[in-house]
């Protein structure tokens, strides 16, 4: 009797000793099953503004981003975003804003070490801006009338970004990157993207 009493103890004592093994293993989701949200700090950095100098101006903004890897090699995502600091355009009374945009993109990422990965993606963009320009009779301003108005002339536009991730904790990842927002086909002025931030995956 006490050598079946001995069995079953040491099947539960066994049993017991297996479950947190098997929850964590559980738990444990391969990345190609993976979503993740990510919020970026984003500075988009206007370039070629003006028929005749070519000037370059930066604002400020804030990126939400929703993605979904397809396999351990791609990954799709949405995101949307918008400006909080209009970008002052130097030796003229022309300022940009990007009031808002949403974009699609399809992804290349590549794991370089085991908590670190570079990524590439292309997508489209639809972006809501502005160009306010003041005292447009002054003759700093002339090269930028054709600015004034919608921001960019066309809403969409093709977009790309490259950048890296390292994840700092389990699926939390500290985000760097940069690519083109968008071009205006009006005035061939470009906008480009410079983010950094946080990325979860669940």
């Amino acid at each position: 009797m006490k050598k079946v009493v001995r069995s079953h103890l040491l099947l539960a004592l066994v049993t017991i000793c297996l479950m947190p093994a098997q929850s964590a293993l559980a738990q444990d989701i391969p990345r190609a099953d993976k979503h993740y949200v990510g919020l970026l700090v984003t500075a988009f950095n206007h370039r070629s503004i003006g028929s005749a100098s070519n000037e370059k101006a930066t604002g400020s903004g804030g990126t939400i981003v929703f993605g979904s890897h397809i396999n351990d090699l791609f990954h799709a995502e949405l995101r949307a975003g918008g400006g909080y600091r209009d970008a002052e355009v130097p030796g003229s009374d022309l300022t940009l804003s990007v009031d808002y945009f949403a974009s699609w993109y399809i992804g290349l990422h590549y794991p370089v070490t085991d908590y670190a990965n570079l990524y590439a993606q292309a997508g489209f963009s639809f972006i809501h801006g502005s160009a306010e320009l003041t005292n447009t009779d002054e003759k700093q301003n002339a090269q930028f009338r054709d600015l004034e108005g919608d921001f960019p002339d066309s809403s969409f536009s093709i977009s790309w970004v490259l950048g890296m991730d390292v994840e700092l904790v389990s699926d939390t990842y500290l985000v760097f990157e940069g690519g083109r927002l968008f071009k205006d086909t009006g005035t061939d002025a470009n906008t480009f993207q410079f983010s950094a931030g946080l990325k979860y995956e669940f």
